[in-house]
């Protein structure tokens, strides 16, 4: 698909300097966009979590670069959810917008830790519906099966909220866009470039609710969601995250700050 792309547009823009990038090893993205000199256009051939280390290296560098992804992986919610153009057609119009991302920050003082997201933070059940879509046999209806076994594992996360209450729940998904897990949609309004984001809470229910809410986001969505600028807690136990499709971990007792960067992110396509 990089070589297809390479040679469309070497075609259409002459002159033009080109160059392909193979990644090698987990976080090469981001080592590729940082090291990146000038005002580049960025192009991630990959799915979501490749995306995210692109945009991440991007900012790394001061936020210089043009980036813009060709979804080659297995969710890609982020182009599905932002696609104005087919890709070359945006890149010979060079028509740049800006979008929002989200920062997330885990942790206090010199041990705390920060990443940028384009499109989600989840905790509780994206993360398991990651693992299951990804595990599982490729194809709608089989992904959703997966998706539906991965609710057996499903464990509810605990959390203290910013105003000292405490919740229980099922699922958490702090989200830009409005698809996620390459099936689901949370929300019917929410713009990525609003300075806002959407949050979608799922208290701790029966597993019965859970599969009737999962059926609703993959059928006719869950509509309307609550918008903010930013959204804090503290894991009360160690509880995993997914951020832009790949999942690491929170530890017990760890505050977590997401945040709208509004329009950081110069965009196309």
């Amino acid at each position: 698909m990089a070589q297809e792309l390479s040679a469309e547009l070497g075609a259409r823009l002459p002159g033009v300097p080109l160059g392909l990038h193979p990644t090698a090893f987990p976080g090469h993205g981001r080592a590729l966009a940082r090291a990146a000199e000038g005002r580049p256009l960025l192009v991630s051939i990959s799915g979501d979590g490749g995306y995210n280390e692109v945009v991440n290296g991007a900012m790394d560098a001061g936020a210089t670069a043009v980036c813009a992804v060709m979804g080659a992986g297995n969710a890609n919610d982020h182009r599905r959810s932002t696609r104005t153009l087919p890709l070359a057609e945006a890149i010979v119009r060079g028509e740049v917008r800006r979008m929002d991302l989200l920062r997330l920050t885990v942790g206090e003082g010199p041990r705390a830790w920060s990443r940028y997201s384009h499109s989600y933070v989840g905790f509780g059940l994206t993360p398991l519906m990651a693992i299951g879509i990804e595990a599982g046999i490729k194809g709608r209806f089989t992904e959703l099966v997966s998706v539906a076994g991965s609710l057996r594992g499903l464990a509810p996360i605990e959390v203290t909220r910013a105003d000292g209450a405490r919740a229980v729940l099922d699922s958490l998904i702090l989200a830009n866009i409005p698809r996620i897990a390459k099936y689901g949609r949370l929300s019917g309004a929410g713009y990525p470039d609003d300075g806002m984001f959407e949050v979608v809470i799922l208290p701790h229910a029966a597993r019965w609710r859970i599969g009737l809410m999962a059926f609703r986001a993959v059928t006719v969505g869950l509509g309307a969601r609550q918008s903010v600028p930013s959204y804090s807690f503290t894991s009360t136990e160690a509880i995993p995250l997914q951020i832009d499709g790949e999942v690491m971990d929170v530890g017990a007792g760890t505050p977590v700050l997401v945040e709208s960067a509004h329009q950081a992110l110069a965009t196309l396509g």
